[in-house]
């Protein structure tokens, strides 16, 4: 009985969505790792699509379709339990976060020099993107408590607080894009609760002010400033300013991802045609540069085709958080919302070249089974916040 009218009061044009923008990463993973992929499924020689596509070329998309209906069934599990309760294990749950972030760094594994990853057997997963949604629900709670009292900085102070110690701990992996995300999200969550807006942007512009200060005083006298990143990540914040200074290092990835984003024009190349990526030009064309694909393949029209999904993703959101019945349930929905909106802005700026190469991914669409299962779960809080926008009475 609950499963039925909670099932009658999806958000169905949500779904349908969030599925089309699936089936559009699952094209863009195809063409971006057909002729690359070193995982083979043990049907050589098969064809698939007419010819095109070997099977035994088609291992990253099995695999995220493996992670996209695993995370489908935690969305449906998201859904089914009431948001309202779970108020009554933040506490837990904020301790289980912390705990988990930790275990990253002393059981964690090394790749492409950052210490991310946790292996359990023959899965891996990134404890920091399930870490945004639990940040998410707990500090929804934490806000929604303290709803109406947040108009000085004394009394924000508790609430960075909460924020900052996540945020340490996935600084120290080092994850300074995800360390980026957590703060839109505590500030978008902070601005719908009713927290001083002129305090916010003054945070905001402050902040701003003193990270390019600090930065131009580093890079005027390196031997007398210090500052809390490695060489090589102050060169991969800043290398998007000029590229070609670096056209064969860090400024590599921009430069051929302009290339190719450039290339595509009105209509793009075809899917399966892009130069840039089928002849291995683009480096991480599957995960965190899939967007340059699009733009590669099909254009100035595919790429504004994904951004009118995402849009529409956004705006569900926002009325779903408009719509909430309460505090937490309006928090729950602006968390994901500017989790969501932040991926979708830094991911498409650092494809374009106007932001630095963070390495966040464009959600629901690059491959990734950590970024896949986190943001279906995210969805799954939104549709659950929707379904229950009014008491369900049996």
């Amino acid at each position: 009985m609950i499963f039925r009218r909670v099932l009658y009061r999806l958000d169905y044009l949500l779904l349908a969505i969030v599925l089309l923008v699936i089936t559009f990463g699952l094209i863009a993973i195809t063409s971006a790792t057909h002729i690359t992929a070193p995982v083979h499924v043990g049907v050589a020689e098969t064809q698939l699509l007419f010819g095109i596509i070997n099977l035994s070329d088609m291992g990253f998309v099995i695999k995220q379709l493996i992670w996209v209906a695993l995370g489908l069934i935690l969305m449906a599990v998201v859904i089914l339990i009431n948001y309202e309760d779970w108020s009554k294990y933040t506490k837990l749950l904020y301790v289980f976060n912390i705990l988990l972030l930790l275990a990253v760094l002393f059981l964690g594994t090394t790749a492409l020099g950052a210490q991310r990853w946790i292996a359990l057997g023959p899965f891996v997963f990134q404890p920091s993107e399930f870490a945004k949604v639990i940040i998410i629900v707990t500090f929804a709670r934490f806000l929604a408590d303290r709803e109406g009292r947040l108009n000085t900085l004394t009394d924000l102070l508790p609430a960075f607080a909460f924020i900052a110690l996540p945020i340490l701990l996935i600084i120290m992996q080092p994850d300074l894009g995800t360390s980026l995300v957590f703060i839109a999200i505590m500030f978008g969550m902070m601005f719908m609760v009713g927290a001083n807006p002129k305090l916010l942007a003054g945070l905001i512009g402050g902040g701003g002010v003193v990270g390019f200060g600090w930065l131009y005083a580093y890079f005027t006298n390196p031997a007398k400033v210090w500052i809390p990143l490695h060489d090589y990540q102050i060169d991969r914040l800043t290398i998007f300013l000029d590229p070609y200074r670096d056209p064969l290092g860090d400024g590599y990835h921009i430069i051929q991802s302009q290339i190719a984003i450039g290339s595509g024009g009105i209509l793009g190349k075809g899917i399966f045609n892009g130069s840039q990526n089928q002849l291995n030009f683009l480096p991480e064309q599957h995960t965190d540069f899939i967007f340059s694909v699009v733009g590669e393949e099909l254009g100035f029209i595919g790429t504004m085709l994904l951004l009118t999904l995402f849009f529409v993703i956004m705006y569900r959101g926002i009325r779903i958080a408009y719509l909430a019945k309460d505090t937490f349930g309006t928090l729950l929905a602006t968390g994901v919302v500017s989790m969501l909106a932040f991926h979708v802005l830094v991911n498409i700026g650092m494809a374009t070249g106007v932001m630095p190469v963070t390495g966040l991914p464009l959600p629901l669409f690059s491959y990734g089974g950590s970024s896949m299962l986190s943001t279906l779960i995210a969805m799954g809080i939104l549709q659950n916040v929707y379904s229950r926008r009014q008491k369900l009475v049996f």
